[in-house]
C-alpha cells in the first residue's frame, strides 16, 4: 500500500487539476467568475429569473447612474453572463462545460462556434473563397503564357515569322544595311503583338475559364448537358438517326482516347478517314488498333 503521505499528495494533485479543468472549460465564457453568480440566480434558474435578475443588476450598477469604476466593471461582466445564458444554446453548452471540465478542447470549439460560426455567412465565405483562388488561377495562367511566349521569341522559327511580316508590310523590299543589324526593338514589339502564336499548353488566359465564372454558370452548363442527353437519347436512340458529322466527330474522338486539342489539329483528310471507319463500334475499334500495332511492328 502506498503510504498515507503519498495519498494526501495524490489527492492535493488531482483536486487541483480538476479546479484547473473547471477553470479552464469554463473562463471562456465569464472569465474566472461563474456566469450564474454573477447575476445572482442558480442553475436551475428559467430565463424569465434571469432576465430580471440581469435588470436589476444593470439598474444598480449601470456607468449612467453609478460611476463608480469598480460597478462599471461588474456591469460589463453581468451584461456578459447575460448573453450567455439568456440564449438556450449558449446556456446549453455553458452548462456542459461545467458538467465537463475535463473535455476543455470540445467546449473551446463549441464556444468559438457558436460566437464566430454564426456570425460569419457561408455563401459569403464561397464566395470569398472563389475569388481568391480565381485571381490565384489567372496569375498562374498569365504567368504561364508570358513565361511560353518569352522562350517562343527566342526560336528561329518565330524570328523568320517576323522577318517574313516585315517584308509583308513592306512590299517585298527591305533596307540591306538593316537587314543586317537586330531587328529595332519597337518594330519587332509592334509586329509580334500582330502575330498570334497558338502554344499548347500555355493558352493565353480567358475570363470564361475562371473557378468563380464556371460556379456562376454551372446551373446552366447542367441545364445545357441534360437538354443534350435528351436530344442524343431521342435522335440517336428512339429515332435511330444516322450520326451527324461533329457527333461522328465527337465520339471517334472519345473511342480513340485522343485529347480534344491534338484531334482538332488533325487534318481533316485524315479525321474524314477514321470516321468513316465508325471506331465508336467496338468491332471496329478493335480491328483498328490491331492494324496499327502490326503497322507499327512493320516499320521496326
Amino acid at each position: 500500500m502506498a503510504p498515507p503521505a503519498a495519498i494526501r499528495w495524490f489527492a492535493v494533485v488531482s483536486a487541483l487539476m480538476l479546479c484547473h479543468l473547471i477553470t479552464t472549460s469554463t473562463a471562456i465564457y465569464c472569465d474566472e467568475d461563474d456566469c450564474y453568480d454573477l447575476l445572482g440566480v442558480t442553475q436551475s434558474a428559467n430565463s424569465s429569473e434571469i432576465k430580471k435578475a440581469y435588470y436589476k443588476l444593470s439598474l444598480k450598477h449601470h456607468p449612467d447612474k453609478n460611476p463608480d469604476p469598480e460597478s462599471k466593471k461588474l456591469f460589463v461582466k453581468v451584461a456578459n453572463a447575460y448573453e450567455i445564458l439568456k440564449d438556450e444554446a449558449t446556456r446549453e453548452q455553458y452548462d456542459y462545460a461545467i458538467a465537463h471540465p475535463e473535455e476543455v478542447f470540445y467546449n473551446t470549439a463549441r464556444y468559438y462556434q457558436a460566437y464566430y460560426g454564426h456570425k460569419t455567412d457561408p455563401r459569403a465565405v464561397l464566395v470569398g473563397l472563389l475569388l481568391i483562388l480565381s485571381a490565384f488561377q489567372y496569375l498562374n495562367q498569365w504567368t504561364r503564357y508570358n513565361q511560353a511566349v518569352d522562350m517562343v521569341k527566342k526560336t528561329p522559327a518565330y524570328k523568320n515569322r517576323l522577318r517574313a511580316l516585315e517584308l509583308e508590310r513592306s512590299g517585298g523590299t527591305t533596307n540591306k544595311k538593316k537587314s543586317n543589324k537586330q531587328m529595332n526593338k519597337k518594330v519587332e514589339e509592334d509586329l509580334g503583338n500582330e502575330l498570334e502564336l497558338q502554344i499548347k499548353g500555355a493558352e493565353q488566359p480567358s475570363m470564361w475559364d475562371l473557378l468563380v465564372v464556371r460556379f456562376i454558370l454551372l446551373p446552366y452548363t447542367i441545364g445545357k448537358l441534360l437538354l443534350w442527353c435528351v436530344c442524343w437519347f431521342w435522335r440517336y436512340k428512339v429515332k435511330q438517326a444516322p450520326y451527324s458529322w461533329d457527333d461522328a466527330s465527337y465520339l471517334t474522338q472519345r473511342s480513340l482516347n485522343a485529347p480534344l486539342d491534338a484531334w482538332r489539329n488533325l487534318d481533316d483528310s485524315r479525321k474524314e478517314d477514321l470516321i468513316h471507319k465508325r471506331l465508336w463500334e467496338k468491332s471496329n475499334l478493335e480491328n483498328y488498333l490491331a492494324e496499327m500495332r502490326k503497322e507499327s511492328k512493320r516499320r521496326r
